[in-house]
């Protein structure tokens, strides 16, 4: 009732036809290769950037059609293998990812999901793709190259790191490369007399959950030891695998006499098909940024080289180029030991990013 003169006034009738109905977000992508298409479960859309371009929300959705916010990875450019002499692996890019619709499940990179997605308005969103880095040819005295960070929605998944490598000029340093995660460790002879080269420091920068995870260390009397207190010198020279989103690369082992272990890479973050195939598929799953395995060697003995990481991780190698990381994924490049062939440490896969949005009920 507002007054005599106007009387009673109608707010809301009650009935169920007056009730407005869902409105969903709305949107467009540019830039070449990249798509929206309809996610597995149908109810969702899924814009995916392989390469540059924008995001465009051209409007948002009201509560009844999922709102403002959109659920998204984010993956970073992976770290080369090391070259030359007992090479890293290299670091996965970072992972990024955020999916409130998925909460009830279980899958493999649930224990790294942010608890909300990204709030967005009727705008522009830039994106940009890490590339992977550059493995260091066997006769060059430089280093490898870490991947390059990826941004999107304001977030960034940083490049992974690159993995440790021998120089007759000189040490890489006393780690392989810290990232999004960190590159596998290497042995060095450099100035005078062998230094094991420690693994590369994941999640850096820091976020929360964590974007990775460390590299294992290089020619280790232990698998556990990670930052290398047992390091003695002599054969078998094994260098250490890169670190994945899931997990850490495993260290080179020594088994003094025999050809000891080369690290593998660390296994990456799987997501269901809700995301789309873009990933590594495996069990039903698809992964992302897979860490790189060490190089093998014939110094002394023969030792295999150590597998990639699940999730685009390359092999490594010896006497040849390492196993490249998977466009698209993150997956961190192999590894090298170059004695009397010829090649560079495996290339870092380039990132990717997936935006998923609801269109309808």
């Amino acid at each position: 009732f507002i007054d005599s003169t106007q009387g009673w006034l109608v707010t809301d009738s009650g009935l169920q036809s007056e009730v407005p109905g869902p409105q969903y977000l709305c949107a467009s992508v540019s830039g070449a290769g990249n798509a929206i298409t309809t996610s597995g479960c149908g109810d969702y859309k899924l814009a995916t950037f392989t390469g540059p371009g924008n995001f465009t929300v051209n409007s948002v959705g009201n509560p009844a059609g999922g709102g403002d916010a959109v659920e998204y990875i984010i993956v970073g450019g992976a770290g080369a293998g090391g070259g030359r002499y007992f090479g890293g692996g290299g670091g996965a890019g970072g992972f990024r990812f955020a999916s409130p619709s998925l909460a009830p499940a279980t899958y493999p990179a649930k224990p790294i999901t942010a608890p909300a997605g990204i709030t967005v308005t009727a705008q522009g969103y830039p994106i940009s793709i890490g590339g992977g880095g550059t493995g260091n040819a066997c006769g060059g005295a430089t280093d490898s190259t870490p991947g390059n960070d990826t941004t999107a929605l304001g977030l960034t998944s940083t490049g992974g790191g690159a993995g440790a490598q021998d120089q007759t000029g000189g040490p890489l340093g006393p780690r392989g490369g810290p990232g999004g995660s960190g590159g596998g460790g290497s042995v060095g002879n450099y100035p005078s007399g062998y230094l094991v080269y420690k693994a590369g420091i994941g999640n850096t920068p820091s976020v929360s959950p964590s974007q990775g995870n460390p590299g294992g260390s290089g020619a280790q009397t232990s698998a556990s030891d990670a930052e290398g207190g047992n390091f003695s010198p002599g054969s078998p020279y094994v260098a250490g695998g890169g670190g994945g989103a899931l997990a850490r690369g495993t260290c080179g082992v020594k088994n003094p006499g025999s050809a000891g272990t080369v690290g593998v890479g660390g296994v990456g973050a799987g997501v269901p098909n809700a995301f789309g195939t873009s990933g590594q598929s495996s069990g039903g799953f698809y992964y992302f940024a897979g860490g790189g395995g060490g190089a093998g060697t014939t110094c002394s003995y023969t030792t295999a080289p150590g597998t990639g990481g699940l999730g685009g991780g390359g092999a490594g190698n010896r006497n040849a180029t390492g196993t490249a990381g998977t466009v698209n994924t993150g997956g961190g490049g192999g590894g090298v030991d170059i004695r009397s062939g010829s090649g560079a440490g495996g290339a870092g896969g380039s990132g990717i990013v997936i935006i998923r949005y609801k269109f309808q009920n």
